[in-house]
C-alpha cells in the first residue's frame, strides 16, 4: 500500500485568502514547490489573467461578466495560462547553465536532503569536466515543477441569476469553479475545504479527469482539508462510493491557522494526529474497498493496487523542529506553511504598506473576528486598510459595504433575494430590527457589535495583490494572517524562508515563541471563554452538552500532552511542561472545579 507520492519538497504553500496566493505558482512552481490558488474571486482571476498575459506577451481576450458560463471560462483560461507559463519557466531552467545565479542552481539549492540534492552536491565536487557535464545532464532530467493546485471553499456556493431567472444548479459559484478547473489543462489537485457539500461532491462525477485512466493514473486529484479523523472518514467514504479517490488529507488546526477557522469542540491537534497515525492505514483500506466496488459497478477498470494517499498537516507551524515532530513522530507526509510566506514578497501578493503592518503586528492586532459574512470565525488584522475603512463608515453613520462582488450573498432575513450581511442594505435593516426585539442593553451591545463587525471580504481580500501590481491602487486590503504571524519578525527571501523550514539557516522567528501545541491550547481556551460569555448572555445557540464536551476534550488533550510530551518535545521538554502548567491554570479559571493534573 502506497501512502506517499513523490514530492521534491516536504512542505507546500496552502491557499491564502482570495488573492495572496493567486499567482504564487508562477513564483515557486519552477523550484518544485507546490502551492494553492483560490478559485473564489473570478473577477480577480480575470484581472490577473490580463496582467500576466500582457506581461508575458501572451494573447488576451476578455471574458465579460455577462457572457455564457463566464465564471468557469475565466477560471479555465487563467489556469491554462499559469500552466503554460510554468512549463515555459521549467524548460528555460533545464536549458540554463549551472552558473551561480541561474534558476537551475537555485532549484537544487532549495531542495531538502533528498537524492537529487545529494547528486547536485556530487556534481559540484566533481573535478573531471566530462563527468561533471554528464552529472549536469542527469540533474536536468530530475527537474520537476511543483503542483499548481487550486482551492474551493465548499460553503461559498451562491446561486446565480440572469435577470430575475434563477440559473441551473451547475452555475452556482462552487460548481462553476469546479467546472473551470476540471476543463483546464492542469494535472494537479483541487483542495476542498470548509466541510462536505454533497451537491458539489456529486458533481465531481461528471468529469473524467477525476477517474483513473487506462494506466490507473489520475489527471486531477482530490485533496480534502479536514479537522479530525471522523471528518476524513465521512468525506472519504462519500466520495469513494461515487468512484472518486481522495489523494490527500490535509489536517488543519481548527484555530491555529489563517483565514476562516473551523474550531473543533476542544479537540487538540496532538490527539487528532495520534489518531491519524494509528488508524490511517485502516482508513485507506476501508475506503479503497468501497472505491474499487464503485468503479466496478460503474463499468470502470478497478485498480488492483491502492492509489497513493498523502497525509499532511498545517496550521501554526513555525520551526524546523515542529515540522520534524509532525513528520517523524506523527508520520505525516508533509507540512503546509501559509502565514509565514505572507512576509516573502517573492512568493505572495502583499503590498508594501501591509508588509510593514504584518511585521509590526502584535497579538492584539491579530484577532479571531466575526468579520466573515459567512458566519464563520475569521482571523483578521485590525490595522489593515479594510478594517480602518469599516470603522470609518461606522463613525460616519453609514456602516456596511456597497457589496461590489456579491460572492457571499446568502442572507434572506429581509428579502427573498439573498443579500450579504456585510452590505450596507443588510446592516441598516438589521440594526433597525434590533430595537424592536426587547433585548437588554448588554445583549443589544453584543449583537450590534456582531452586525457591524462584518467586512467586505469578497472584495478586500483581493486588495493587496491589486495594489502591489498596480491593478487597483486605491483598494482597501484586508489581511487574513493567522496568529502565527506575530512570531515572525521581518521580511524574508524565498531562500531564507525555505532554509528556515529545513533548519539550515538563521531562525526567522522571535525568541520565546510558544510551541505549536501550547499556542493552539491557549487559542482554544480563549475561544471557550468567549463562547461561555455568549452563552451567559443568552445569545448562544449552544447547548450545555456542547460546553461539557468541550471541557472534556480539552482535559483529555492536556492529559495526552502530559503523557507523551517527553517523547516529542525532547530538548524543549522542560519549557513545554512549564507552559503546559500555565495552560492548566488558564483552564482552571474557567472551571467550576479544579482540573486534576499529574504534574
Amino acid at each position: 500500500m502506497t501512502t506517499q507520492s513523490a514530492n521534491m519538497h516536504t512542505f507546500s504553500i496552502p491557499v491564502m485568502g482570495t488573492g495572496f496566493s493567486i499567482d504564487t505558482p508562477l513564483r515557486v512552481a519552477q523550484y518544485g514547490i507546490s502551492s494553492v490558488m483560490s478559485l473564489v474571486d473570478d473577477v480577480l482571476i480575470e484581472q490577473m489573467r490580463k496582467f500576466h498575459a500582457e506581461r508575458s506577451g501572451e494573447p488576451y481576450e476578455a471574458v465579460g461578466q455577462r457572457e455564457e458560463d463566464a465564471r468557469a471560462r475565466r477560471i479555465t483560461l487563467y489556469l491554462n495560462l499559469v500552466n503554460r507559463l510554468v512549463q515555459r519557466q521549467v524548460q528555460q531552467m533545464k536549458s540554463a547553465d549551472f552558473s551561480p545565479e541561474s534558476n537551475i542552481v537555485r532549484y537544487f539549492e532549495l531542495l531538502p536532503d533528498i537524492e537529487p540534492s545529494r547528486l547536485y552536491q556530487k556534481m559540484l565536487a566533481e573535478d573531471n569536466p566530462a563527468e561533471k557535464a554528464r552529472l549536469q545532464e542527469e540533474l536536468r532530467t530530475l527537474v520537476v515543477p511543483g503542483s499548481i493546485d487550486v482551492n474551493i471553499m465548499t460553503k461559498i456556493n451562491k446561486t446565480n441569476f440572469r435577470g430575475n431567472k434563477m440559473l441551473p444548479s451547475e452555475y452556482a459559484d462552487a460548481l462553476a469553479a469546479l467546472r473551470g478547473f476540471a476543463r483546464s489543462e492542469l494535472r494537479s489537485s483541487i483542495v476542498l475545504s470548509a466541510g462536505m457539500n454533497q451537491r458539489l461532491y456529486t458533481y465531481l462525477t461528471r468529469f473524467e479527469d477525476f477517474y483513473p485512466d487506462a494506466e490507473g493514473e489520475l489527471a486531477k486529484k482530490i485533496a480534502l482539508k479536514v479537522s479530525d479523523y471522523r471528518s476524513a472518514e465521512i468525506q472519504g467514504r462519500f466520495l469513494a462510493k461515487r468512484g472518486i479517490w481522495v489523494s490527500e488529507y490535509r489536517i488543519e488546526s481548527g484555530l491555529n491557522c489563517g483565514g476562516h477557522a473551523f474550531p473543533t469542540t476542544g479537540s487538540l491537534m496532538g490527539p487528532i494526529l495520534e489518531q491519524f497515525k494509528n488508524r490511517k492505514h485502516e482508513l485507506i483500506e476501508k475506503i479503497f474497498t468501497i472505491y474499487r466496488k464503485a468503479l466496478a459497478e460503474g463499468g470502470r477498470r478497478a485498480n488492483t493496487e491502492c492509489p497513493a494517499v498523502r497525509f499532511t498537516v498545517q496550521g501554526g507551524i513555525g520551526s524546523c523542529a515542529e515540522s520534524d515532530l509532525l513528520m517523524q513522530y506523527y508520520d505525516m507526509d508533509g507540512t503546509g506553511w501559509g502565514t509565514p510566506f505572507l512576509l516573502v514578497p517573492e512568493v505572495t501578493g502583499v503590498d508594501e504598506a501591509h508588509l510593514a503592518k504584518l511585521i509590526s503586528a502584535t497579538e492584539r492586532d491579530v484577532y479571531l473576528s466575526n468579520s466573515s459574512p459567512l458566519g464563520i470565525p475569521f482571523w483578521n488584522l485590525r490595522t489593515s486598510d479594510s478594517e480602518k475603512a469599516r470603522r470609518r463608515r461606522i463613525r460616519e453613520g453609514r456602516p456596511g459595504s456597497p457589496c461590489p462582488k456579491g460572492f457571499s450573498v446568502t442572507n434572506t432575513e429581509f428579502s427573498e433575494t439573498p443579500i450579504c450581511t456585510a452590505s450596507r442594505t443588510y446592516q441598516k435593516l438589521k440594526l433597525k430590527s434590533l430595537s424592536e426585539n426587547g433585548y437588554t442593553k448588554e445583549q443589544m451591545s453584543f449583537i450590534s457589535e456582531g452586525v457591524l463587525s462584518k467586512s467586505c471580504l469578497c472584495h478586500d481580500l483581493s486588495g493587496s495583490v491589486k495594489v502591489k501590481n498596480g491593478i487597483e491602487t486605491n483598494a482597501t486590503p484586508a489581511l487574513c494572517c493567522g496568529p502565527n504571524i506575530v512570531n515572525f519578525s521581518r521580511i524574508a527571501t524565498l531562500k531564507e524562508m525555505v532554509d528556515h523550514i529545513y533548519g539550515r539557516g538563521i531562525e526567522l522567528t522571535r525568541p520565546g515563541r510558544p510551541h505549536i501545541f501550547i499556542q493552539e491550547m491557549m487559542l482554544y481556551i480563549d475561544y471557550f471563554r468567549k463562547e461561555m460569555e455568549k452563552f451567559s448572555l443568552k445569545l448562544s445557540t449552544r447547548k450545555k452538552e456542547y460546553f461539557t464536551e468541550f471541557r472534556k476534550n480539552l482535559q483529555e488533550g492536556l492529559e495526552y500532552y502530559q503523557r507523551f510530551s517527553e517523547s516529542f518535545a525532547r530538548e524543549e521538554w522542560g519549557s513545554f511542561i512549564d507552559d503546559l502548567k500555565s495552560v492548566c491554570k488558564a483552564l482552571e479559571a474557567l472551571e467550576p472545579e479544579p482540573i486534576i493534573t499529574s504534574f
